[in-house]
């Protein structure tokens, strides 16, 4: 096997005996097979590992550290089985290069990341993990016996934030070191630099437990940049990014330093009024977050079991609360809202999936959940294009017209998608289609005479 230092090598096979098992291997230009080297095994479940990779690549070149990630891993695959792939992986992976075996990671984002954080439970070689947006949904699978480095990362914006904060907690009562890295941002990859700060933070931790030599000028760089982060959060009073880092620094910088003089900023910056202010807005729009989202979950629940469509307003009337909170002058209730209509995109998304997948689809059910989506989500007019083909196939010209004026009202503009749907064939050359169109594009592609 000749492998290519500095760039992405895709479609490296697992075994002759697995042909269609295969996983992406990135080696750092600096790499050489004299000493062992840390890998983080990167994880995407929709197929797209090299991507995956890329988003870490530059992280790893500069820090020396192996990637891999598996191109047979998938969300529509059984966990067991995706475990298994991995581990395949991981062990084709130590076989053909010079691992360091306490360093080895996994990480990635969504879906992705649940899967790497719930590896290290069946794989023991695993240290830490780096999960972007996600973590693992059954806690009740940690052990304390068996502790990793978790590290997560989440935008402000995420549906997922308040999911990560609570495992944070849990992670603390079990005594598994973490930290929690935020950003400004929703569901979404964050920047390189947070990327690297968590290998960074890796690195520290092998140094604080003896499995790599100490590097006391690297360990003071780092410090040095994160206390010069801290001076502009405080100088721009912008407290609770600076009580976030404080409280992460701590955890990091403990084995290495005297926490004293980090230890005293910190009691100080909690007697501040302001900070006393903002923090209490914050914690009171988490809570607040977490009642919505149980209304939302029911009351979903209860329309789709029902094929509720007059519950429609009730949406209707819910963003515009949402919209009142994203409108807000409080920061909290700003990030709240985006938040919770995150959530509920992801949740009626979810929801349609599951359906979808039955052997017996319920129509009716993912019917309502099209209409829901052109209101939670109103620019995004894949769901007008399916309930107008729908409509017209089973002749509700009347639905099929309506969503259809509702998606130019809306901006949309692509008339040879539109004249091209499914089941449209007699609809589009009615009158009444070809008035609509006419009204919104100008021009119609079909002439309509008036009575």
């Amino acid at each position: 096997m000749t492998l290519k230092k500095g760039v992405i090598i895709n479609s490296l096979k697992i075994a002759d005996s697995l042909p269609n098992e295969t996983f992406s291997l990135y080696l750092p230009t600096s790499f050489d097979t004299s000493k062992s080297w840390p890998v983080l095994f990167v994880f995407d479940v929709e197929g797209k590992s090299a991507q995956a990779i890329g988003m870490f690549r530059s992280s790893a070149e500069e820090l020396g550290y192996i990637l891999a990630a598996s191109s047979n891993v998938h969300d529509s695959l059984p966990t067991t089985q995706n475990i298994l792939i991995s581990n395949r992986m991981i062990n084709k992976v130590f076989e053909i290069l010079p691992i360091h075996r306490n360093r080895v990671y996994t990480g990635g984002f969504s879906n992705g990341a649940r899967l790497a954080s719930i590896i290290p439970l069946f794989i023991k070689e695993i240290e830490g993990v780096i999960s972007c947006g996600a973590n693992i949904r059954s806690v009740e699978l940690l052990n304390s016996k068996n502790p990793f480095h978790f590290i997560g990362i989440v935008g402000r914006e995420d549906y997922n934030y308040k999911e990560m904060i609570d495992f944070k907690k849990t992670l603390n009562r079990l005594k598994f070191p973490n930290q929690l890295l935020k950003f400004d941002g929703g569901h979404e990859w964050p920047n390189i630099n947070l990327i690297k700060s968590s290998m960074e933070i890796f690195t520290l931790a092998s140094m604080a437990k003896g499995n790599i030599e100490k590097d006391s000028s690297y360990v003071n760089t780092l410090y040095n940049e994160s206390m010069l982060e801290l001076n502009t959060l405080l100088d721009s009073n912008d407290l609770l990014k600076a009580n976030e880092l404080i409280e992460e620094s701590l955890s990091i910088y403990r084995p290495f330093k005297e926490m004293d003089s980090l230890l005293k900023r910190k009691k100080e910056l909690r007697k501040n009024k302001w900070f006393k202010s903002i923090n209490r807005n914050e914690n009171a729009a988490i809570l607040k977050e977490a009642f919505l989202k149980d209304e939302y979950s029911y009351s979903l629940e209860e329309d789709v079991l029902a094929y509720n469509f007059n519950n429609l307003g009730w949406w209707n009337y819910q963003m515009g609360e949402l919209k009142k909170y994203i409108d807000s002058k409080d920061r909290a209730q700003q990030l709240m809202g985006k938040r919770l209509l995150g959530y509920i995109n992801a949740l009626v998304e979810d929801t349609i999936d599951i359906l979808e997948s039955e052997k017996k689809v319920e129509e009716e059910g993912v019917r309502f959940l099209w209409m829901l989506k052109t209101i939670t989500e109103p620019n995004n007019y894949t769901y007008y294009l399916k309930i107008i083909s729908d409509s017209a196939r089973i002749v509700d010209y009347g639905t099929a017209l309506f969503y259809l004026e509702e998606a130019l009202k809306n901006g949309y503009n692509n008339k040879n998608e539109l004249y091209s749907l499914r089941h449209t064939e007699l609809l589009r050359i009615t009158p009444e289609f070809n008035s609509i169109v006419s009204k919104y594009l100008k021009e119609a592609r079909y002439d309509f005479i008036e009575e």
